[in-house]
């Protein structure tokens, strides 16, 4: 059978926030349960450019795939694999922007559902790109949000964002004009920036807190103090082993003693209730996303499925 070649525009038209969800959650289930392989991200450079390549096996769904992608000053360009486990066979090749702003998403609303507290409705929201979209969207999925402050540093973005999301989320989002007010008295706190530095100081945060820390994979980038890590109760990875490698926003905090990779839990063993993601109401939680190929591999196995039942989707000559 040909391999099956998937827009943007057919990704744009065949998923949604809440089927993402379901895909990540038991993608995350079954890694914690041996049934699905990650690989870690590799980076190979050259003046002016990123290629970044990262693979998975998804046993459980019967396939396995890669996804890569590189970086430029001109922009970013995704593509997904995904290979047939029987038969070895290409079985689609995906445009994967989208694709993956959804499956960052899904997967901290996994991790909100699992770790924020059942009465969450305040937000505080950092950064408003495509990905800063994508995750409201999913928290606002699995919490019922009442208001959300957003803050950036550019206030014609954070002023468009909030009234974008207003309306897309169905719930109040105002924009604010100081990092600390973005971070201070809230329920669950976002962040989705491409800063190289901490976004607020993390004596602001009130317990019960929950973090969504997602905008850094780089080990020279962090949008978390020491602080922030120092009083989370519980700090879950999506890969603790790829976190080692990608996860900046502990970088110094580990350096200085303020917590330590044995201490922290994978989102995959929360899910499968071998650990627990919120010990109390007080305690405040944080969950480190770097983003896990077979976030992808398992959305673009649900995607096939849904481009075949619809008819989309073009047939490659191999």
């Amino acid at each position: 059978m040909p391999a099956l070649y998937i827009s943007e525009d057919d990704v744009r038209e065949l998923l949604d926030m809440e089927m993402a969800i379901d895909v990540v959650e038991e993608a995350f289930l079954q890694l914690a349960e041996g049934r699905a392989m990650n690989v870690p991200r590799a980076r190979a450079t050259a003046p002016g450019i990123y290629l970044h390549t990262m693979s998975a096996t998804a046993e459980y769904l019967g396939h396995v795939g890669w996804k890569a992608y590189t970086t430029t000053k001109a922009g970013h360009h995704f593509h997904v694999g995904l290979y047939s486990s029987q038969t070895g066979e290409l079985v689609a090749l995906i445009e994967a922007n989208f694709l993956g702003q959804l499956r960052t998403g899904a997967a901290s609303a996994v991790a909100t559902e699992c770790m924020a507290r059942p009465d969450a409705k305040v937000v505080g929201m950092f950064g408003t790109g495509l990905q800063a979209r994508t995750q409201l969207k999913a928290v606002c999925a699995v919490r019922k949000i009442e208001r959300v402050e957003v803050y950036s540093q550019n206030e014609e973005r954070r002023q468009a964002f909030a009234a974008e999301m207003s309306e897309w989320c169905n719930t109040k989002c105002v924009a604010v004009h100081v990092p600390d007010q973005a971070a201070a008295e809230k329920d669950i706190v976002i962040c989705a920036t491409t800063s190289r530095t901490p976004l607020f100081d993390g004596r602001v945060l009130d317990e019960g807190t929950h973090l969504n820390v997602i905008g850094s994979n780089f080990l020279d980038k962090a949008e978390v103090d020491v602080t922030t890590i120092r009083r989370a109760d519980v700090i879950a990875c999506d890969s603790i082993d790829q976190c080692k490698l990608e996860a900046g926003d502990f970088t110094q905090a580990i350096e200085e003693g303020a917590t330590d990779w044995a201490l922290m839990k994978n989102l995959g063993d929360i899910v499968a209730g071998n650990e627990t993601g919120r010990p109390q109401a007080e305690s405040i939680t944080l969950f480190k996303s770097v983003g896990l190929a077979i976030e992808d591999v398992a959305m673009a196995v649900k995607l096939v499925e849904l481009a075949l039942a619809a008819g989309l989707g073009q047939k490659l000559p191999f």
